[in-house]
């Protein structure tokens, strides 16, 4: 999306919520963005705050990583507009039809996207697409529409 650098990726963030907060005109990416942004008030203390650029966030405690959610909401949009995975389209209307809200369906594909790469930087490989299909099939066979 943007690089690989964490605070490069967090700064597009804050960047971004201040000119939306500035109404001021916004790049296709940045109006992606933004999006998502406004769908997660819960977030929005710590994109007010610029120090929260450098925060670690510890699972261990309970503390979820904002920018990794919303980075993770814009990756199931990327995958759906450019259909890549090759039937990723079909398995999101599938979870549609059992999760009626799109944001809590890229929820239940955002957990599945997750753990696969996690299991791919923990064994210190590409994450693997099928992998990823595979698994969120067996989270819709498990939500009751396979």
């Amino acid at each position: 999306m943007f690089g690989q650098d964490r605070n490069q990726i967090r700064q597009f963030f804050f960047d971004t919520w201040q000119k939306v907060l500035k109404e001021e005109e916004l790049t296709p990416l940045e109006s992606q963005i933004a999006s998502v942004i406004k769908l997660h008030p819960e977030y929005h203390h710590y994109l007010a705050n610029l120090d929260n650029l450098d925060k670690d966030f510890s699972p261990e405690l309970g503390e979820a990583n904002p920018f990794l959610h919303m980075g993770l909401h814009i990756a199931i949009e990327e995958q759906l507009s450019t259909r890549r995975p090759d039937g990723i389209l079909e398995i999101f209307n599938k979870f549609k039809s059992v999760y009626p809200d799109p944001h809590d369906v890229s929820h239940q594909m955002m957990e599945c996207l997750g753990d696969v790469m996690w299991r791919a930087q923990q064994d210190k490989r590409m994450p693997d697409d099928k992998e990823y299909l595979d698994i969120l099939k067996q989270r819709l066979s498990k939500a009751g529409k396979s």
